[in-house]
């Protein structure tokens, strides 16, 4: 049992130094060298997790993957209208991008560098899937307005999310991200939402943000 989790303390850090480095540099740029120094392990450690630095990308995105279906669930759970929990999902993503390198590095994966095969499904296909049934909802509860055309707004809002991590990587810090998310919200709901039910979805914009902030 001391084994195993000796094992899996090696992997979840050789995985963990692996997507600062990816998020950091890239991942044509990271060698499997950089990884073994980074990580503070022996070559022997990281192929006996890991055959190739390919497994290594998949293995990070896998969990990006999990962590983003696990904030989606988390949302649903508490019942919330569509619109509020397609928000609240944004932001959890945000938060995850600024705790750890997992979903920064996941998401610089996803942009480049490494083929996205089945049977995990490629992070953008999931999103647009996500925020389109989420706008369909918003939609049906006249939270947004009834003639938008929902998949141009999908492809728009996902575009929209990972084009501001894309451009913040090189011109500022990860913890600028919530305050991209709420500017990102504040043009959509200006756009999306009906006059009357503004107010309540602008001032959930900046709870949201706050309680990122103050992590």
């Amino acid at each position: 049992m001391a084994r195993q989790l000796r094992a899996e303390q090696t992997r979840a850090t050789i995985i963990t130094a692996a997507a600062d480095l990816f998020d950091r540099r890239g991942y044509e740029s990271t060698s499997l060298s950089d990884i073994v120094e980074h990580a503070q392990v022996t070559k022997g450690a990281l192929y006996f997790h890991f055959a190739a630095k390919e497994d290594l990308a998949r293995a990070i995105m896998e969990l990006q993957s999990q962590a983003s279906r696990q904030v989606t669930d988390q949302v649903d759970d508490q019942g919330c209208p569509s619109l509020e929990a397609l928000m609240r999902i944004t932001f959890g993503m945000a938060r995850l991008s600024v705790e750890g390198p997992i979903t920064r590095a996941g998401l610089r994966l996803a942009t480049g560098g490494v083929e996205v095969r089945p049977p995990l499904p490629h992070p953008f296909t999931e999103w647009l899937d996500l925020v389109t049934r989420r706008l369909v909802g918003a939609v049906r509860e006249s939270d947004v307005h009834p003639d938008v055309d929902v998949d141009a707004v999908a492809h728009s809002l996902v575009s929209f999310f990972v084009g501001t991590r894309v451009v913040g990587r090189s011109l500022e810090p990860v913890a600028r991200l919530p305050r991209r998310m709420a500017e990102m919200w504040h043009m959509l709901i200006r756009g999306l939402v009906p006059v009357p039910r503004r107010p309540r979805y602008l001032a959930l914009v900046t709870r949201l943000e706050r309680e990122i902030s103050v992590v």
